[in-house]
């Protein structure tokens, strides 16, 4: 049995869940997520909490088990809590700004650039633009975001310059030796 599948998920207070057939849709304080899973995993909502159930013991439906129960988890986190993913800009001229809703990044390009934000999904920028708050209530769509932001200018190995994630840790590497003799 999964150890992750075979978890309840506790459903909080203000958060109301509608399961049909294989289709589960949530709505919390923050928004609505509606989903489709595989018709062969069992959802069911039980004393307050939703139950994930395999039909069998097939290598498929172990494996969707806990893929299930884990992306029911985030919807329901999702429009209670939301999630957030911590971008920052290390380097000199290098920023964000806001215009509008949409982020503007200066990363030594010819050219700024504009990130158009998804809906359901906000930017914050803090620390005099080197900080950007990517937050929503859909973790996989967030997560994306961040990682378009960070795939604009990665961290290099040798300055550290770059977007990177918060608590990243960037692998440094000497410079040239210089000349000998």
């Amino acid at each position: 049995m999964s150890r992750i599948g075979k978890m309840p998920i506790p459903v909080p207070s203000g958060v109301k869940v509608e399961i049909k057939g294989s289709t589960v849709k949530v709505t919390g304080a923050k928004g609505a997520l509606e989903k489709s899973f595989h018709p062969e995993m069992r959802i069911l909502l039980r004393d307050g909490q939703i139950v994930v159930d395999r039909p069998s013991d097939q290598r498929q439906h172990r494996a969707l088990h806990g893929l299930t129960r884990a992306l029911i988890n985030n919807m329901v986190v999702g429009v209670s809590d939301g999630f957030s993913k911590v971008l920052e800009i290390v380097g000199v001229g290098y920023r964000a700004v806001m215009r509008q809703n949409n982020l503007v990044l200066f990363l030594g390009h010819s050219h700024a650039v504009e990130v158009v934000p998804p809906p359901d999904v906000s930017f914050t920028i803090e620390n005099r633009g080197t900080t950007i708050t990517v937050s929503g209530i859909d973790k996989e769509v967030v997560g994306q975001v961040a990682a378009d932001i960070r795939a604009w200018r990665p961290p290099e190995p040798y300055k550290g310059k770059g977007v990177r994630y918060r608590g990243e840790y960037v692998r440094r590497k000497a410079g040239k030796a210089g000349k000998i003799g």
